[in-house]
């Protein structure tokens, strides 16, 4: 199966091999030899091709080429997940055409469960055009209309599966439209029944919302559910309606049932705060290529981490090694093209922490 397409300048004939690079990638990740323990976490979701332009700090009209990548936030984090040696699942909806098998396909290659995906005949996989901006960071423009992800039902959800999980992770996008709000709103209430852990990155992108009003209230509608929340930087001024971004902005976020609040800061690292303790982790430098995928990856290594050792949260010292941990993850990811294809490994984050210390 072709899983890359790489469509070339034809002045420039020496732009990456995508495709290579990423069939190899998750050849080691599907035939590592080792049992995966521990844990399992399972991801609810979008699944879709992000193109990507071959060069940066140009518009979607100008790019000479687009490299196809698979993304989609909460199967970024079961890629990044199993990656790490974790135990993952997807949940979630693909088009029954070439791109939602070829994604579900991805999935299976990476080591990750697929009981939970389900197809749809009558809609398409999604698709996303992604600008990047010469400093890596990134502008969307999304072809969903409807696609299969926003259809997904209460009564297709592998509710077995989800009761399995130990820690049940999800995003927003989920919540924006009918029936997949309802199938997320239930899968989410099972897994807690179960005991899992909830855990909840919005990922914002306001132009899948009907408005920035209706985004706000409708992430915050499920805020009161999660047991670790990581925000952006920006997604906290969004939330909050408060551009300083400081300790009392982050705790206004904060509810009873929260056990870990993560403010990422892009290339300033990251805040973190518990019930008795917070603090900063600081950044890697890096030269920043393409930052999509980069707080899945940071959320994948730290539930990888989290799922078989709450204490963690309790203790800050094993805290705030785990969240260098998960930054470095993140940093590694923002210097390739692509998201699935830049998580790293655990020994390409060993050999990227014992560089930083020299």
């Amino acid at each position: 199966m072709n899983i890359g397409l790489y469509i070339p300048h034809p002045q420039n004939s020496s732009l990456p091999l995508f495709p290579l690079q990423f069939l190899a990638q998750s050849k080691m990740a599907a035939n590592n030899g080792v049992a995966k323990e521990g844990g399992l976490i399972v991801s609810f979701g979008e699944m879709l091709i992000d193109f990507v332009p071959t060069v940066s700090g140009v518009s979607l009209a100008e790019a000479p080429g687009f490299l196809k990548a698979p993304g989609g936030a909460p199967a970024n984090v079961a890629i990044a997940v199993s990656r790490l040696g974790g135990k993952s699942a997807f949940v979630g909806k693909l088009g029954d055409d070439e791109f939602g098998h070829m994604l579900a396909g991805i999935l299976k290659e990476n080591g990750v469960s697929g009981e939970g995906i389900n197809f749809d005949k009558g809609a398409r996989t999604a698709l996303a055009f992604v600008t990047l901006k010469a400093d890596g960071d990134r502008e969307f423009m999304f072809y969903r209309n409807p696609s299969a992800d926003m259809l997904l039902t209460p009564d297709e959800l592998n509710l077995e599966l989800i009761r399995s999980a130990k820690v049940f992770h999800y995003g927003s996008i989920s919540l924006i439209v009918e029936p997949c709000r309802s199938a997320h709103l239930k899968a989410m209430e099972v897994a807690k029944d179960a005991g899992a852990l909830l855990s909840y990155d919005p990922n914002l992108r306001l132009p899948l919302w009907p408005s920035p009003e209706e985004a706000r209230e409708q992430i915050m509608s499920i805020w009161d559910k999660a047991e670790v929340i990581k925000v952006s930087d920006n997604e906290l001024e969004f939330l909050t309606g408060n551009n300083k971004i400081d300790d009392e902005c982050a705790m206004s976020l904060w509810h009873p049932n929260l056990k870990l609040l993560l403010v990422t800061l892009g290339d300033k690292g990251c805040n973190y705060y518990t019930k008795h303790f917070h603090g900063t982790i600081g950044a890697f430098a890096v030269k920043a290529v393409d930052t999509t995928g980069a707080g899945d990856s940071f959320v994948g290594a730290l539930l990888t981490k989290l799922v078989d050792d709450h204490s963690v949260l309790e203790d800050e010292g094993k805290l705030r090694e785990l969240l260098r941990f998960s930054c470095a993850c993140g940093a590694i990811t923002t210097t390739k093209k692509g998201a699935i294809p830049a998580l790293p490994s655990v020994s390409e984050v060993h050999t990227f922490l014992d560089a930083s210390h020299n």
